[in-house]
């Protein structure tokens, strides 16, 4: 079995509605519909539908970047996961480092969110990843596992192999600083060993994206590592050319160990 690669952008605060749709055709007419890999889009609340009904008819799928741990209720300004299912999403992005940064999200309320996507049938992308300071002191690993473990928390083997994990080293998002490959496959394999030694098989079928600075000149040789099945890419995404150029990477995609 291969995983097949996932090329995920995430739009964080940017694009109107007319630029998002405008912006999905145009990717779409670049990367035509390939087979052996997914395409997948991350806009705005505000233009989540609009870019899902632009994505009609092609190889491009939406997703949210967040939703709330409630089906329903009192809680404004929020959006619940059914709200985010009914604008057209398959995906939604939950524990972004700036959601754990910003808004204090913690580990127990993103394993909420993490389980009630499944529940209303979205792919969750869980990100985990360390900041400067706690590479710096020799932290990597205790918090890759932590995120890992108390963010899949109560999912059975099953439920974790449809779920989608982004490694995200915080120090390289946004800064134009990127893991070598060699480094971002030490990290990757990590959470391999990780998952299988947690639920068995099934971590073979779950796939891990990178997610830190990646970028048209550096994406052929993070897909060339044997356990990065994709990225989730932030500036690159805003503009077609670059992120189609990410998309079509050609690195052949890697067989599952």
């Amino acid at each position: 079995m291969s995983r097949k690669p996932l090329m995920a952008g995430n739009w964080k605060m940017h694009k109107t509605i007319a630029e998002s749709v405008d912006l999905v055709k145009k990717l779409a007419s670049l990367t035509g519909a390939p087979t052996d890999r997914e395409i997948l889009v991350c806009p705005p609340f505000t233009a989540l539908a609009a870019a899902a009904q632009a994505a009609k008819g092609t190889a491009v799928q939406v997703g949210g970047q967040n939703m709330n741990d409630n089906l329903q209720g009192a809680f404004t300004g929020e959006v619940a996961p059914g709200m985010v299912k009914d604008a057209g999403a398959t995906h939604v992005i939950l524990g972004h480092s700036e959601r754990r940064q910003f808004y204090g999200e913690t580990d127990a309320l993103i394993n909420k969110k993490v389980r009630l996507a499944l529940e209303q049938a979205l792919t969750p992308i869980l990100c985990v990843g360390e900041t400067l300071a706690e590479r710096d002191s020799a932290k990597t690993f205790a918090v890759v596992e932590r995120h890992l473990t108390e963010g899949l928390k109560g999912l059975s083997a099953s439920d974790v192999a449809r779920v989608v994990i982004a490694y995200e080293p915080v120090w390289a998002i946004g800064t134009g600083k990127t893991a070598t490959p060699e480094q971002a496959q030490e990290i990757h394999g990590f959470i391999r060993r990780k998952l299988e030694a947690l639920f068995g098989s099934a971590a073979e079928k779950v796939r891990v994206l990178y997610g830190g600075s990646v970028k048209p000149d550096n994406v052929d040789a993070l897909m060339a590592q044997p356990d990065i099945d994709g990225g989730l890419v932030g500036g690159a995404s805003l503009k077609a050319e670059d992120f189609a150029r990410i998309v079509l990477f050609q690195a052949a995609p890697t067989p599952a160990r």
